[in-house]
């Protein structure tokens, strides 16, 4: 069976040179060599996506409101998370200086407790 299909394959290949008039069978190759089976694919389609970052973001989001006093959800809004840093920006430096000083263990005590101690590290506040 593998030997007849080789065989078809070289025919196909000896037409279309004739047609053509020059043998592009090296220029094809590349094309015929990249398939691969779509479980060797996924796992780093999926890696590339970066989807349990994504979760965890928006899992923070989601929280920020709830768990955070409205006094501070007025002026510090949670921008980004990167290796384990929530960014947050807040509107004033007033309030940057009033959140780092006294409210920084408050709030990273409560979004610890939310979504996870390995998911929130430590907070970094600033202007934006």
């Amino acid at each position: 069976m593998a030997q007849q299909h080789r065989r078809q394959v070289r025919a196909q290949r000896q037409v279309l040179t004739e047609w053509r008039r020059i043998d592009v069978a090296g220029l094809e190759a590349p094309w015929h060599d990249r398939s691969r089976p779509t479980s060797d694919v996924m796992p780093l389609v999926l890696s590339r996506l970066n989807l349990e970052q994504r979760l965890a973001e928006s899992q923070i989001l989601q929280m920020w409101d709830r768990v955070m006093d409205r006094t501070i959800t007025a002026h510090a809004k949670p921008v980004g998370l990167r290796r384990g840093t929530l960014f947050i920006n807040v509107d004033s430096n007033t309030w940057l200086s009033e959140l780092v000083r006294y409210r920084y263990d408050e709030m990273l005590e409560k979004l610890q407790l939310s979504v996870g101690k390995d998911k929130v590290e430590r907070l970094s506040l600033r202007v934006g």
